[in-house]
């Protein structure tokens, strides 16, 4: 047997802050932090090292991998302690973390992954270039896809303060769907294209 080098790359960016249901249902961050902590548990309960990387527009926190068993307590601290905010910028943030990644290991990647599709595939190509096995968990709130609003709705930016609109969900929904599908069908192929794993993982449903 070899061991695993590991490591979590968790999208701390405002979108990640989203939890539809009138905010019933679990958030996204809360979605994302648990489930790389159960990553983590069960890869070092294997001896393998896990590391963590928090970001939004740039690098937060870089935890390099380890796998002495009180490692998780580690990365278990530096997620509790990130909280969502900030712009999205993957493709530039996973270009500056590529040369940090020395050895071939896997990344996992936690992210709604709301970017410039053709930008973020160019930079999961990049990790893939230097040998690296890449997943990414593709976090979605229901309501993200299936835009259940009917009445005059104030949609508010999570990213950028202040920006807000007051719109009949009516005469968006058609077009949302459509730019939505076509968002997710990009990702799906450029990710099959790069032979990087896309999993999709809604909120409501469990982590395993």
């Amino acid at each position: 047997e070899t061991n695993l080098r590991c490591t979590i790359l968790l999208d701390c960016s405002g979108s990640m802050s989203y939890a539809g249901g009138d905010g019933r249902r679990c958030s996204k961050p809360h979605y994302a932090t648990r489930l790389a902590a159960c990553l983590s548990y069960l890869m070092l309960q294997q001896q393998d090292s896990v590391g963590l990387v928090t970001f939004d527009r740039k690098l937060r926190r870089y935890i390099p991998p380890r796998s002495r068993p009180g490692h998780l307590r580690v990365l278990i601290n530096e997620m509790e302690n990130a909280r969502p905010g900030g712009e999205t910028e993957l493709s530039r943030v996973f270009h500056d973390l590529a040369p940090r990644f020395q050895r071939r290991g896997l990344l996992v990647i936690l992210s709604d992954c709301f970017d410039d599709v053709t930008s973020l595939l160019r930079s999961l190509a990049h990790f893939r270039h230097a040998r690296h096995e890449v997943i990414v968990f593709q976090l979605w709130d229901q309501d993200e896809l299936e835009f259940p609003f009917k009445q005059w709705t104030r949609f508010e930016s999570l990213e950028s303060e202040g920006v807000n609109h007051l719109v009949d969900p009516a005469l968006l929904r058609t077009a949302y769907l459509d730019n939505l599908e076509k968002f997710r069908s990009e990702l799906k192929q450029g990710c099959h294209r790069h032979r990087v794993e896309l999993a999709p993982m809604m909120t409501h449903e469990p982590y395993a």
